[in-house]
């Protein structure tokens, strides 16, 4: 019971609380929840890659991580949540949509759907690892849009390794070649933050200008 207070206060939305309260273990459990579970769309999964892989290069505070570890769990965590997500929407069909009544998993399903339609399966599972709340629904939507099983595995695993390793190494890199940027651990996960929002921010913004040119969508 004494763990308690202390896990009431960990705060979800922060990479260095979850990775300082549950390390590597932390990495996996969290990519599952984000890709595979859609009670997961809040969490950071971008800037949780990227802090654990600046923490393997740099150990800062009395945090150690591993960076083989470390690229295992993202990478366990980021494919077998997909994949989870997947046969809930095989399974749920199209009674996904009347099961969320959350406005931003409705857009993401919303915009989950046109990236099927505008670029295909391979390619919009790929993208969407980039966007945060999309990769958290597209999985399911990809079940239940029927996309064929082999197809889905061969592209979210590409996905999943490109963005998993990508972010810890480009993390770990940081650490590693810019002495003393472990002191600005808050700063560089903030611009993080940013830059992870930015395709979602530049895709609802093509989504608005195309509104104006076609008012009947």
């Amino acid at each position: 019971m004494s763990d308690l207070p202390t896990l009431l206060a960990i705060n979800p939305l922060s990479a260095t609380d979850l990775l300082t309260s549950f390390g590597t273990l932390g990495i996996l459990v969290v990519l599952f929840a984000e890709t595979g579970l859609l009670i997961g769309f809040f969490l950071p999964g971008d800037s949780l890659l990227f802090t654990a892989g600046l923490l393997c290069a740099t150990g800062a505070g009395a945090l150690r991580l591993q960076l083989g570890w470390v690229l295992v769990a993202a990478a366990a965590g980021a494919l077998l949540g997909a994949q989870v997500g997947f046969w809930i929407g095989r399974r749920a069909g199209r009674a996904l949509h009347g099961r969320t009544d959350r406005p931003r998993l409705q857009a993401g399903m919303a915009r989950s759907e046109e990236l099927f339609a505008r670029y295909g399966p391979a390619k919009a599972i790929v993208l969407a690892r980039f966007i945060p709340v999309v990769r958290t629904v597209l999985n399911p939507v990809a079940g239940a849009l029927n996309t064929p099983a082999a197809t889905f595995t061969l592209w979210q695993t590409v996905g999943g390794l490109v963005w998993t390793v990508g972010l810890v190494c480009a993390g770990y890199g940081l650490g590693r070649f810019v002495p003393g940027i472990d002191t600005y651990l808050l700063p560089v996960i903030a611009v993080i933050v940013v830059i992870s929002l930015l395709p979602l921010v530049r895709e609802l913004l093509k989504e608005r200008r195309r509104r104006r040119v076609d008012p009947a969508r």
